[in-house]
């Protein structure tokens, strides 16, 4: 498998759909506004986004990919876990639909206050809830391409969604709508249906021989929903730690929207690289454990180690350096005060220094999956977000709304470590010199780039995209030397 070329392209995709999501987002704000309308949309859009994060695309693929890569591809265990995947689906479609008034008053009773608020939610939310069958369908038909190792459709799907939904904002700008609710509610339901489709119609193309049937519980789906349910508890602990910064943050005012957007540059170059990376490790780490090629594994982790490490690390310096002016000519209008882009600013300066332990926590994570070993990942996540809720209980007295991301720094490093030293001991990982001398180099080359940069002086967002432009034309052709001479 060429991993460079399948990490570039799902890391294209990601970032292609990144770009449409911001482009969708900023059509809700001008469509819809910041008020009654746009909570409604949004509130109801969580519930579906949350299963899918849950039981779809994250979950999901991790757990299934490497039983079915060690089962040999059976397609007889591929059909049963599907089946049984769609009937946990229906119920769970069922049960919310009748809960549904009780789900909304849960995560949103500020809604009764204004009158026909929590009715419209409620109603916004049924329709839209449809979409979570055909999502974690299609992250299940993903699950299976990966596993054959193509990658670039199942990547592409999200992008579908956001080109759907922007489709329908611009619809009702020109031709205005009384119902844009329901339009955009029904959009993307619409769209869940034609990625489960594309998605189908593409397995079927490759005489995949996946359908519906009775399913039958045996120990392979019993050990299935046994490991998806420890990672779900996992996932769930990462939600809960996410609403404890939010509720510490909320004490300082204007705090919980300046780590909103330093968090959403930060996890920019995140997407594009460290979760091509997982997605495309999850499939050849799995075919090679399942064949017992421990020093395939050793290869590969090495080569995507020292391809991510390259992207990501002037990542680092340029946002270190940059997070002022980018934040300054992004959002300092209207409204967005100085104060607001320095405050954002920091927060990035701080929480950049992360990304290089999520990304190798990203494949010592996905190695221990493909391993089947999926209470290690969540353990460590348990111990490594319970430090970071306990720093930001300690130290926001003292620094404020930045004790969020030195938290997050603090407890990505602690987690990078546990999975390494759960890895090295079981014998799954092991790194060699050349890896660790090119991420030197890579890194000490960022970091005199940037020092060169910080002297620039970033008057326009047109010197800030020309001043990225040339150090991105500068450090590449060195850092891809550095790649294949060191």
């Amino acid at each position: 498998m060429k991993l460079g070329k399948h990490i570039f392209g799902v890391g294209a995709m990601t970032g292609i759909s990144r770009i449409f999501g911001f482009i969708r987002d900023m059509l809700i704000a001008r469509v819809l506004g910041a008020g009654r309308m746009s909570d409604i949309f949004l509130a109801a859009f969580k519930l579906p986004n949350m299963f899918r994060d849950l039981l779809g695309e994250g979950a999901l693929s991790a757990i299934f990919i490497p039983m079915y890569t060690d089962s040999k591809k059976d397609e007889k265990f591929a059909r049963n876990a599907f089946s049984w995947l769609m009937v946990l689906l229906l119920g769970i479609i069922i049960l919310f639909e009748i809960f549904m008034p009780l789900v909304v008053w849960f995560l949103a009773p500020g809604f009764d206050a204004t009158p026909g608020k929590m009715e419209m939610t409620v109603t916004i939310s049924r329709i839209m809830f449809i979409y979570v069958i055909f999502i974690c369908g299609a992250a299940f038909l993903s699950a299976i391409l990966n596993a054959f190792s193509k990658f670039l459709l199942a990547a592409f799907m999200p992008v579908l969604l956001n080109i759907m939904l922007i489709c329908t904002l611009l619809f009702a700008m020109l031709f205005g709508s009384t119902h844009i609710l329901y339009l955009m509610a029904g959009t993307v339901v619409l769209s869940g249906i034609i990625q489960f489709g594309v998605l189908w119609s593409r397995i079927r193309q490759k005489h995949f021989g996946l359908y519906l049937v009775k399913p039958r519980w045996t120990p392979q789906i019993s050990n299935m929903f046994k490991r998806l349910g420890v990672s779900i508890v996992g996932n769930g602990f990462y939600q809960i730690t996410i609403i404890v910064g939010t509720l510490v943050a909320s004490f300082q005012s204007g705090a919980v929207s300046w780590l909103y957007y330093s968090d959403r540059i930060v996890q920019l170059p995140f997407a594009m690289i460290g979760l091509a990376v997982g997605t495309v490790l999850m499939s050849s780490i799995s075919n090679a454990l399942s064949n017992n090629n421990i020093r395939s594994v050793y290869i590969q982790q090495n080569s995507s180690l020292r391809r991510s490490m390259m992207l990501i690390l002037p990542c680092v310096a340029g946002l270190f350096v940059l997070a002022e002016p980018i934040i300054k000519f992004l959002f300092e209008y209207g409204a967005w005060t100085p104060e607001s882009t320095h405050a954002v600013a920091v927060a990035i300066m701080i929480q950049v220094f992360v990304l290089p332990a999520m990304l190798i926590s990203q494949i010592y994570n996905k190695t221990l999956y493909a391993s089947q070993d999926v209470k290690t990942p969540v353990r460590t996540s348990i111990i490594s977000l319970s430090v970071a809720t306990v720093l930001y209980l300690a130290l926001f007295p003292v620094v404020g709304y930045l004790a969020i991301p030195i938290g997050i720094v603090i407890s990505g490093y602690l987690k990078n470590y546990l999975l390494g030293r759960a890895c090295h001991k079981r014998g799954l990982a092991q790194h060699d010199g050349r890896t660790i001398r090119a991420i030197v180099a890579f890194g000490l080359w960022a970091a005199i780039l940037g020092v060169i940069l910080s002297s620039v002086n970033i008057s326009s967002i047109w010197i800030l995209g020309l001043s990225i432009a040339i150090y991105g034309i500068i450090y590449l052709p060195v850092a891809f030397i550095i790649d294949r001479k060191i």
